[in-house]
């Protein structure tokens, strides 16, 4: 194309209408020109170069129009060509679209075509999918016999070849399926079923992996491979997986679960120890299986020896924790699950053993009790323990207070004291639950200290109120004692054999403090028995000391006679006590009778006549004083040496013989508050 006909074709520019703000424009410019001037000439002397500044002003304003005409111009052709390119561009778009108009109506034309041609498309593939069924006409005739043939294999427990059987029925199938479009034939509906027995058959090998491995390793080898050999195999039918391997780990899982956690745990008390000491024997003659015979049957993978520990350690873990939900454990059952598990299950005959590699990782196991499981079995056995110990110390009490009736004396031991086996039954019974319980843990241990120490308390407690109800009774005339005081004597010296062998209770580490409770309980009871000596001593006492003071006190020393008579009478059995009790109630003794004879005298009123009674009095006290010293310490001295098999002679004091003479009357008052015991 020519520039002329380039030409014609750009539209020419009409003349439009004056620029509406071209006079204000033309104002302003104007404007600022007269600004402009006067202040360049504003002085006189300036409007000498006014010809320079017109021409120079001349030049920029020619400059300036050429500069705008230039870019003008060059905004005129840019849009005559735009303008060009848009023609042409039209005319493409109206080309493209009568092309598109032509192709459309032949595609129409096609398609009607094909529709003439589609039953013969048919029958092209029907005719491909019966050539291939002719093909393979003599192997589908074949596949029933093979579906029973593959299922009497798999009876006679030939898993490897059922394998190989399913595996070629499965690769006809494919070959059918493809060229069929889909389309499953009604002969391999079993194929389904057959495979699923198959899995059965190696599941049921699995579950019984370690009577297997000893008796026919061939079959477990045989399944372990069919489910490793499948979990490669990949298949183009759309089927769901079968995952023969995971179904494979998992037989074997519930499978040894199964026979030795199958059957729910219903034990009889007190029979628990016997299933866990068969658990002792089991569980590590298993995993030696695991690892001789069961693990070269397996690809290193499945990790047999690891896979053994740890499915019985769950096993017996979730058995144990059924058994702990359940009945009620008896204290025998309660403490052998706590030292099975704490003890026996970690040593070194179970999963401490040596024998055992790092292949069975067993620190990664969980412990089988729990934090709060062995916090409920300790409270459960520490609560049955504490009712079976205050049952046992309560029927050694009731034994011992129904001998406090008898008509024979208390026994003694070899060396004539008072002996009873009471208090070695108490403390045997005690020491040996602590004892036993230190084979389980510190804990159960001090719980159970804890609560010995308590029940020998309330034991404390029980014994005192017996004694004071065998007093009561006593002194009441209800249940007469033939030997009362001596068996008051005998429980001083239980009391002193409790107190020199409590500290047996004490297991090492203990606070000292522990024992401060029992103590002060043996003090107590201490305490008290000699108060009911010395109630007895004065009320043996009491009827002589009424008769001071008097006349025949004064003129005669047989009323004291009577008193050191009947206190040595009344204290020769002290002897059958063992120290340091029977100084502690020689001391009592000797306070009390001092006591009683000083409030007798100071509660009672004697007239003296005269000088010499007085005189007769004083001397009276002074023999009374000396008979009394010479009294105790005779007792003393009598009742500290060993005593020995037959009863010896206590002592007595001398009778004093000394004669008051009478004198003139004179009223004497001994008034006093003596002290109380």
């Amino acid at each position: 194309m020519d520039s002329a006909t380039k030409d014609e074709m750009q539209p020419s520019l009409l003349p439009g209408p004056e620029w509406p703000e071209q006079e204000r424009a033309e104002q302003l410019a104007r404007g600022a020109a007269l600004k402009w001037a006067s202040g360049i000439f504003y002085r006189p002397e300036q409007l000498a170069r006014l010809g320079q500044y017109r021409s120079r002003e001349v030049q920029r304003t020619c400059s300036l129009e050429a500069r705008i005409k230039s870019v003008v111009q060059s905004y005129l052709e840019g849009v005559k060509t735009g303008v060009w390119q848009l023609a042409q561009a039209f005319e493409a778009v109206q080309g493209t679209r009568e092309a598109l108009d032509q192709a459309h109506g032949l595609l129409q034309g096609m398609a009607e075509a094909t529709e003439t041609l589609k039953p013969l498309r048919e029958q092209v593939a029907q005719h491909k999918q019966l050539q291939v069924l002719s093909q393979l006409l003599p192997r589908l005739r074949a596949v029933p016999a093979a579906v029973a043939h593959t299922r009497t294999l798999i009876g006679a427990q030939r898993l490897l070849e059922a394998y190989v059987c399913l595996r070629e029925l499965e690769q006809l199938q494919e070959e059918t399926w493809a060229p069929l479009g889909g389309l499953e034939l009604p002969v391999f509906e079993g194929l389904g079923p057959l495979a699923e027995a198959l899995g059965q058959a190696v599941e049921a090998a699995a579950g019984v992996a370690g009577r297997l491995a000893r008796e026919d390793p061939a079959l477990l080898v045989a399944a372990v491979r069919v489910a490793e050999v499948d979990a490669r195999h990949t298949t183009s039918l759309e089927l769901p997986p079968r995952d023969w391997r995971r179904r494979c780990l998992q037989a074997l899982q519930e499978g040894l679960e199964r026979t030795h956690f199958g059957t729910p745990l219903l034990l009889e008390p007190g029979a628990l120890a016997g299933w866990l000491e068969a658990l002792r024997v089991a569980l590590p003659a298993e995993l030696a299986t695991a690892e001789a015979l069961v693990a070269p049957c397996c690809p290193p993978h499945y990790k047999v020896v690891r896979l053994w520990a740890h499915t019985l350690h769950s096993g017996l873990r979730r058995c144990l924790q059924q058994l702990l939900e359940g009945p009620k454990l008896g204290a025998a059952d309660a403490f052998a699950l706590l030292h099975w598990t704490l003890h026996v299950y970690l040593g070194p005959e179970m999963m401490g053993s040596l024998e055992l590699g790092p292949e069975a990782d067993v620190s990664q196991l969980e412990p089988l009790l729990t934090p709060e499981n062995i916090e409920q079995l300790e409270a459960m056995f520490v609560t049955q323990i504490q009712v079976n110990v205050a049952q046992w110390l309560q029927k050694a009490l009731d034994g011992e207070v129904a001998e406090w009736n008898r008509e024979q004396e208390p026994g003694t031991d070899s060396s004539g004291f008072y002996h009873s086996p009471l208090p070695a039954i108490v403390l045997q019974i005690l020491e040996e639950n602590i004892r036993v319980t230190s084979l389980v843990s510190e804990s159960l241990q001090r719980r159970v200290h804890g609560m010995a120490l308590s029940e020998l308390g309330t034991f404390l407690r029980s014994f005192s109120d017996a004694l004071i109800r065998f007093s009561r009774d006593h002194i009441r005339g209800e249940a007469m004692a033939p030997h009362y005081v001596p068996y008051l004597l005998a429980t001083l010296n239980y009391q002193s054999a409790l107190s020199s062998s409590v500290s047996v209770l004490q297991p090492d580490g203990a606070a000292s403090g522990d024992l401060a409770p029992v103590e002060a309980g043996l003090d107590e009871l201490q305490r008290r028995i000699c108060r009911l000596v010395l109630e007895a001593l004065l009320a043996e006492l009491q009827p002589l000391f009424e008769a001071l003071p008097s006349r025949r006190w004064l003129s005669s020393p047989e009323l004291l006679d009577d008193v050191c008579e009947r206190t040595v009478r009344f204290c020769q059995d002290f002897r059958r006590v063992r120290n340091p009790a029977v100084q502690l109630l020689l001391a009592e003794a000797e306070r009390t009778v001092v006591l009683q004879y000083l409030r007798a005298l100071m509660q009672g009123r004697l007239v003296c006549r005269g000088a010499d009674e007085r005189i007769q009095a004083a001397q009276r006290l002074q023999n009374d004083a000396a008979q009394l010293r010479e009294l105790f310490l005779g007792l003393r001295g009598s009742c500290l040496c060993p005593p020995g098999p037959a009863r010896g002679c206590v002592p007595r004091a001398t009778p004093g013989r000394t004669q008051l003479p009478a004198g003139r009357p004179t009223a004497l008052s001994l008034c006093g508050s003596p002290r109380t015991l």
